[in-house]
This record gives C-alpha cells, structure tokens and sequence, in this order.
C-alpha cells in the first residue's frame, strides 16, 4: 500500500490507549489501570500495510477458544497476502460488528506477541481484494485477562515468519 499514513496510526493506537485506558468494557483488569501505561507497540512497518487478492466464501469454521472450548465463527472469505517472497493464504473471518478480521500467529507469537496469536483487521477493497494492516493487529482480550474466552488462530493462519507489527504481548504495570 504506497498510502501508508503513520499519523493516521498514530492516532488509531493513541484512541486504543484511551479505550484500554478509560472505557467501561476495556479488557486491562480494573487492579492494573491506576499504573497503566498505554499498551507496547512494535514499530509503524509500511511493508507490513498488504493488499491481496480475496476470495469470498460462505460456511462457519469452529475453532479454539482460550479457556479450551471452541467457538464457531462465520468464514468471510480467503486472502492471499505476500510476506516478501513468501506467499500465504489466509482465512478471514466476520466479526461481531460487521466488520472481518483475520486470526493469524506467527514467529512472534509466545515471545514479543500473544501466544495465542493476534486479529488484523481486513478490509475489502474492491470486489477481489482486501487490504490488510498488521501495523493495527490487536491482541484479544484474553491476552489481557485470562478470564475472558477468545478465539485462537485456527492452524491456516499459523505462519512461520515473524510479522513485528500491530500490539506486542501485554505487560502489567508493577
């Protein structure tokens, strides 16, 4: 994406803060929001802003949650992103919201991200393509409190290489 606007992200990651920070159903436990910091960031890669080819596609997967059960989810569709060199295809979810979003882990995941992995949000972009930001990947909100349930990355979104972009692993205030 050659429109890459670091202050536009700047601005989306100072609102999540805030959100974290000051809204009613923020996931930080409420013990941890006198000394919050703001969430740790990996920094702004206008390489990891991709667009691909996305194929939509109707069906419901089931897949882990959190606490160990499953949860299903309605599929969106599929997209095809390139790392570089290495091409993936990526399965992208509908949200509660409207809006899609994909599950994904990657090398990061267990060290400088969740473990259970991250959500960038997709896009579409025009009929076939989609755009995905990592820069704004979240982490779920079980990453924050284990007493929520989320959903994991299901096995296709599991990619090898590490995507440092988007929400790094959550840190308590001491």
């Amino acid at each position: 994406m050659s429109d890459f606007d670091v202050n536009a992200l700047r601005q989306w990651r100072e609102e999540r803060d805030e959100f974290c920070r000051n809204h009613y159903a923020s996931p930080i436990p409420e013990d941890h929001l006198p000394a919050f910091p703001g969430l740790r960031y990996f920094d702004a890669d206008p390489t990891l802003a991709l667009w691909g080819p996305f194929s939509a596609e109707e069906g419901t997967i089931e897949i882990s949650s959190s606490t160990g059960g499953s949860m299903k989810y309605r599929l969106a569709g599929r997209i095809a992103l390139d790392f570089g060199a290495v091409s993936h295809e990526l399965l992208v979810l509908h949200g509660e919201a409207g809006e899609m979003f994909i599950p994904f882990r990657d090398a990061t995941s267990g060290t400088d991200s969740y473990v259970g992995g991250r959500y960038a949000p997709a896009v579409l972009s025009g009929g076939d393509e989609a755009t995905v930001d990592f820069n704004r990947a979240i982490n779920p909100y079980c990453a924050y409190d284990e007493e929520f349930s989320c959903p994991m990355a299901p096995e296709e979104n599991w990619l090898a290489i590490p995507v440092r972009a988007g929400e790094m692993s959550y840190v308590a205030p001491s």
